[in-house]
């Protein structure tokens, strides 16, 4: 089902980018499908503020789905 992320390093964001393409395949809108991995992101990192998860999730689905890049992204710090 869609495109392969394992050569994403972070978890996090493999299961942020993962999620949102799943979401928006299975027919959920943009908004829903961000906000979803928004919360997502938060459940990995609760540490987080909205506007910071917010911001990376909008990153890395810009990064990886929007412009299908396969390079690392800033992110965050975990491995």
């Amino acid at each position: 089902m869609g495109r392969d992320f394992s050569h994403i390093a972070r978890r996090c964001e493999r299961a942020v980018v993962t999620a949102y393409r799943e979401l928006r395949e299975g027919g959920s809108g943009d908004m829903a499908a961000f906000t979803s991995c928004t919360t997502l992101y938060r459940i990995h990192h609760p540490e987080a503020s909205v506007t910071e998860a917010r911001r990376l999730v909008a990153e890395w689905i810009d990064h990886h789905v929007i412009r299908g890049e396969m390079t690392p992204t800033d992110g965050c710090p975990c491995d």
